[in-house]
């Protein structure tokens, strides 16, 4: 269960991580940092898609016979993973949204 548990703690932090910085390149692009708001949702894309990696080589080897006991780390993990790719999905449409607005309140 060692290695499981490191398995786990691999898509909590990188989805923690990703998370950390969608919420980061909502903020930049409130203040009209658009370029900045991109940025951060690319380096955000790159934990996504480390922890998304390691969730489907799980998904792999079960589907292979290889069978992980599912406890409750495991469910935590998962749910902070989709999580963190909803809020990803949802500061596409934020950011946008608050570049419309700043052209719109800034004359652009």
């Amino acid at each position: 269960m060692q290695d499981m548990e490191l398995i786990i703690f691999e898509i909590i932090s990188n989805g923690g991580n990703a998370k950390a910085l969608v919420y980061e390149a909502m903020e930049e692009s409130e203040k009209g940092n658009f370029e900045e708001a991109r940025k951060l949702l690319e380096e955000a894309d790159t934990f996504l898609n480390k922890a998304h990696q390691v969730q489907t080589d799980l998904i792999q080897k079960e589907a292979a016979g290889e069978r992980n006991e599912v406890t409750v780390l495991f469910v935590h993990a998962q749910d902070h993973l989709m999580t963190s790719i909803e809020v990803r999905t949802l500061a596409e449409n934020v950011i946008r949204m608050n570049e419309r607005l700043w052209k719109l309140e800034h004359k652009e």
